[in-house]
């Protein structure tokens, strides 16, 4: 595994799992031991995943000490909105059976994020969450954040994959100190990226699946990776990327499958 540091020091695996659109139940919690039993170290969920109770199950079941794992959720928007900062969190803490966090993040930068980020920063120096970040964030409301707080955010979780790869944002985000982790890597739910013609010969060429190769493209351009699945050998299949690495001819046949289009909602223009 490698190892991705923080703006203040904290380190986080460079690969995690994501839950979006994980079930609650058992498929969430299989989904997080398959993944801890692989290696993986790092999970990432959020309270309107409606899956967090899962999350803390699968850890329960998978003997790994809570200390060892890093783990994210998030606030949501119409916690936001309400100005539930402190209230959510919390019962986000008993959801995860956990009495901190490793990473908090706004989830969207919806109205009165500012006084969100006022409270994770008091919640931050506390004690009770490693590093706070957010999500979904474009340069503008990064600017608009620096303009009120001198806690600069750890991370910036964005949508980023070969067709819509965001490189002008993380590149920004780089420059500023702030980490990026990348949602739905592989294009998302009903993508077609995997089943690229022009992947398929650079994944021959190192003996991986195009998966594989997705990821490793996402961990060389120095991002942080969320992949997900609930199959256990796509799990697993998913963290063994360290043992190879792509060429600078490899790297720049990937960023010449931008395509500029979203998956995901636009953050300039959402209604949730």
């Amino acid at each position: 595994m490698e190892f991705v540091t923080f703006n203040n020091g904290v380190t986080i695996p460079q690969v995690g799992l994501g839950v979006f659109q994980t079930p609650d139940g058992e498929e969430t919690a299989n989904a997080v031991r398959w993944a801890l039993e692989a290696g993986y170290r790092h999970i990432d969920t959020a309270k309107v995943y409606g899956n967090e109770a899962s999350v803390a199950e699968g850890i329960r079941q998978s003997g790994v000490a809570r200390e060892d794992i890093f783990l994210t959720t998030k606030l949501w928007n119409d916690d936001i909105r309400a100005g539930r900062f402190r209230e959510a969190f919390e019962e986000s803490l008993a959801r995860l059976d956990t009495d901190y966090v490793d990473l908090y993040l706004i989830h969207w930068p919806v109205d009165r994020r500012l006084e969100a980020w006022a409270e994770m920063t008091r919640l931050y120096e506390e004690g009770k969450i490693r590093a706070i970040g957010v999500s979904n964030f474009q340069q503008h409301h990064l600017e608009e954040l620096a303009e009120v707080s001198d806690i600069v955010p750890a991370v910036n979780q964005i949508e980023s994959n070969p067709y819509f790869n965001n490189q002008p944002l993380v590149d920004y985000c780089l420059e500023k100190g702030i980490q990026v982790e990348v949602w739905s890597p592989l294009g998302g739910t009903g993508g077609s990226i995997l089943d690229d013609e022009r992947i398929a010969p650079i994944a021959e060429r190192y003996g991986k699946s195009p998966a594989q190769v997705v990821i490793r493209w996402h961990l060389q351009r120095g991002t942080i990776c969320l992949p997900k699945s609930t199959h256990q050998e796509r799990i697993v299949s998913n963290l063994d990327v360290f043992d190879f690495e792509l060429s600078d001819e490899d790297m720049a046949a990937m960023f010449a499958l931008e395509r500029g289009t979203r998956t995901g909602a636009d953050p300039d223009n959402f209604d949730f």
